[in-house]
């Protein structure tokens, strides 16, 4: 069974494999052994409370339990831009109008940005192509929504989440070699290495600070701003179904969208709840992968426990944050006349992955907005 948990100290070489898979694009994942052990030592002082909120990196990783595996990872960083410049660029638009010429042109621009700057960020998203099946992205992806909901008071008042942007088939940004290589003089690669190293100072030594004119681009550059990785595109389908919405900020290598909303709008902050769990009737605790055709009692088949609506459920624990998909969840309340609306029946099972035991309080959200709960 999949779950999504906190980061621990003995993640690392699980990590670092993960991490070799991602290619450029992602400066918040990277295969350096240095960097990804900083990386956990934060997240886990991060986890403890032992560090101040905003400069806290809450780092999760969706475990295989049925083989010890590491199968994804992802992040929230509950502020950018506090240690080191967080850049971006903003489109814009310049009119030109000449009255006499009766000539009205309106252009895009691209503005070297620190907008941004103090919002919290989701980040660092990747799941193993061999888990890239059903509902694991979903899980993966909004693990770090419900973790939100339950402590909002660690975040800033916005969230965002940079897209991966656009790349040929061979690996190429257009974007990067229509603009960034004339002012960097290195390969997308480099200086994609050199912004996840926290080395960003020769952004700003080398870009120009006055507005660029998209119109002067190449076109293949053009249409490559705010458009995403191919990879990427159900992971910002998904953001957006959350709340999350363009606003005209990309990134400055590739121009990935950013994307961003307020924490309040955010779906999870309004359709989670947080229930406490019953003690499970008997057939809770029966197997959800498989019926039960030895059962002479028909109410231990698994068609009473409706699998269509899929909830997340997470434990309130800082420390050891865990949220699993549920499949034994009785998400229709009506099917069992003795639940409650405040109680949440969950098998033997789940209760061990979440750590949790009849009469604690878990966090629920529906895996998918309610438009989507008869798709």
């Amino acid at each position: 069974m999949l779950i999504v948990r906190a980061a621990q100290e003995n993640d690392l070489e699980s990590l670092l494999a993960l991490a070799a898979q991602v290619g450029t694009g992602m400066t918040s994942l990277k295969p350096d052994r240095a960097m990804l052990s900083k990386r956990l030592d934060v997240a886990c002082a991060s986890f403890a409370s032992q560090i101040a909120p905003m400069r806290a990196d809450y780092l999760f990783v969706m475990e295989d339990t049925s083989c010890n595996r590491l199968a994804g990872v992802c992040a929230i960083r509950a502020a950018v831009g506090l240690d080191e410049p967080f850049y971006n660029y903003r489109i814009g638009t310049v009119v030109h109008s000449s009255r006499e010429l009766q000539i009205f042109t309106r252009m895009e621009t691209l503005y070297l940005s620190n907008d941004l700057t103090g919002y919290t960020e989701l980040c660092s998203l990747f799941l193993h192509p061999d888990y890239r099946n059903g509902n694991n992205g979903k899980l993966l992806s909004k693990s770090r929504l419900l973790f939100i909901a339950q402590f909002p008071h660690l975040f800033a008042e916005k969230v965002i989440a940079e897209m991966r942007g656009y790349q040929s088939a061979e690996g190429v940004s257009p974007f990067y070699e229509g603009l960034g290589r004339h002012f960097f003089k290195m390969d997308f690669s480099r200086a994609d290495d050199l912004t996840s190293l926290g080395k960003k100072s020769f952004i700003a030594e080398l870009m120009p600070s006055q507005p660029m004119y998209v119109a002067y681009l190449p076109q293949e550059a053009q249409q490559a701003i705010g458009k995403v990785h191919l990879n990427t595109a159900p992971a910002r389908h998904m953001l957006e179904q959350e709340g999350l919405h363009f606003e005209g900020y990309v990134d400055i290598f590739d121009a990935g969208p950013v994307l961003q909303a307020r924490i309040s709008a955010l779906r999870a902050m309004h359709e989670s709840a947080v229930k406490i769990i019953d003690s499970a009737p008997s057939l809770l605790d029966v197997d959800p992968t498989a019926s039960d055709s030895t059962t002479s009692d028909p109410s231990a088949m698994r068609p009473l426990l409706p699998a269509s609506h899929p909830v997340l459920v997470s434990n309130t624990a800082l420390a050891h944050f865990r949220i699993i998909l549920s499949q034994t969840v009785a998400s229709a309340l009506s099917s069992l006349s003795t639940l409650s609306t405040d109680s949440i029946f969950l098998s033997a099972q789940e209760k061990n992955l979440l750590d949790c035991q009849t009469g604690d309080p878990v966090r629920t959200l529906p895996l998918n907005p309610k438009r989507e709960a008869h798709a």
